[in-house]
């Protein structure tokens, strides 16, 4: 292993150590595309309703760990906080002044991975047979 030389020591004590990927790690808040099991974007994060399906990955990958975008608002936040804690998922809030990314929130493993769709599209249809009146009274009546 070759040893750092004067110039190296220096440029890492200005500017912290040396990353691989920096512009990816900044989109994916600190982590590496190849360790993602699931992304959401900040406007995903935002809506009102939790998306089931991260509750449902983080219940398969127990050793995983919850990314969240921290410019974002603490409300849009708590409730995957809530689902990561419930799952005893570890989480970290990611704020980067410098660099803002639309990604807002990212479950990953601690290695690579390599899944080909990171990206949720839509809600998993929990509410759908509600709506339809096959709800736990339906059900219950055989309707």
């Amino acid at each position: 292993m070759k040893k750092p030389n004067v110039d190296e020591v220096l440029q890492q004590g200005i500017y912290g150590p040396l990353v691989t990927k920096p512009e990816e790690r900044r989109k994916y808040l600190g982590t590496l595309r190849e360790r993602i099991i699931v992304a959401l974007t900040k406007s995903q994060v935002a809506e009102a309703k939790p998306y089931p399906q991260l509750g449902q990955f983080m219940k398969q990958h127990p050793q995983s760990h919850l990314f969240l975008n921290g410019n974002m608002n603490y409300e849009d936040l708590s409730k995957y906080v809530k689902m990561a804690t419930k799952n005893k998922i570890g989480h970290t809030i990611v704020t980067n002044k410098e660099h803002d990314t639309d990604i807002g929130l990212v479950l990953a493993m601690d290695h690579a991975i390599d899944k080909e769709e990171i990206f949720i599209t839509k809600k998993a249809a929990y509410t759908s047979e509600v709506k339809k009146g096959k709800g736990f009274f339906a059900k219950l009546f055989n309707r």
